[in-house]
């Protein structure tokens, strides 16, 4: 296992690719194992969306959910009909229990549960845009608007499974270092008008974020991972 496997337990396993092809492409642009773009049901037959707080606190809170929210908590807080369970894959295969919180595209997220019983939150996955941390960092964020919250960072080339993962470590924001995970994306058509950009930030490696390859493939955050702290006895 890769250092960065040992660092960051919570992603995928480690497959390195080294040529360019359909695959790549789709890696790069979009987050893996991203649940569904299924709509939200009908707010005519469940409680209104009540949810008005979309600030994340990394290590401690998306919105209202904590460690301590139970999936009880959220149907009482959501409405029944708005909750999916299944299964979160969390990489190399596995799986942890978790619920999908139906809120609308922007602001949809995914609970992943310390076991079956879903009563402690673990992390949130699939986080809307409208879901921001107090810097106002979340999915869409440009790698120049990252760069003024951050300041020069360093993150690792795209096509593999931590493709794009940005390391806080080191940055103005270090304090969210392992308990926020931010994975970068490319433009949809990026690697196709721009291959040879693609190649040069492609695999198993680390680039400065004022890598000349990175304009014309214009990365956004595309995935947002926030780890909850555990309780305190």
């Amino acid at each position: 296992m890769s250092k960065l496997a040992k660092s960051l337990p919570i992603l995928g396993s480690v497959v390195v690719l080294g040529y360019l092809n359909t695959n790549l492409v789709t890696r790069a642009i979009s987050p893996v194992n991203k649940p569904s773009s299924a709509s939200a049901p009908s707010t005519q037959a469940q409680k209104p969306n009540t949810l008005s707080d979309t600030q994340v606190i990394p290590g401690v809170r998306v919105g209202p959910v904590t460690r301590n929210t139970t999936r009880q908590d959220l149907a009482k807080r959501f409405g029944a009909a708005r909750l999916k369970d299944q299964p979160i894959n969390i990489g190399e295969g596995e799986t942890e229990p978790g619920t999908r919180v139906e809120l609308g595209s922007k602001r949809s997220f995914s609970v992943v549960w310390t076991d079956s019983t879903r009563s402690k939150a673990k992390e949130i996955r699939y986080l809307g845009s409208d879901w921001r941390t107090p810097q106002g960092i979340g999915v869409g964020t440009s790698l120049a608007q990252l760069q003024q919250k951050l300041g020069t960072f360093k993150l690792y080339g795209f096509a593999w499974d931590y493709g794009g993962t940005v390391l806080l470590e080191g940055t103005k924001l270090a304090q969210y270092d392992q308990k926020l995970i931010l994975r970068l994306r490319i433009a949809p058509d990026a690697a196709r008008k721009s291959p040879n950009d693609f190649k040069a930030v492609m695999g198993e490696r680390q680039f400065s974020s004022n890598n000349p390859h990175l304009r014309s493939l214009k990365p956004e955050v595309g995935e947002m991972i926030v780890q909850l702290a555990p309780n305190r006895e």
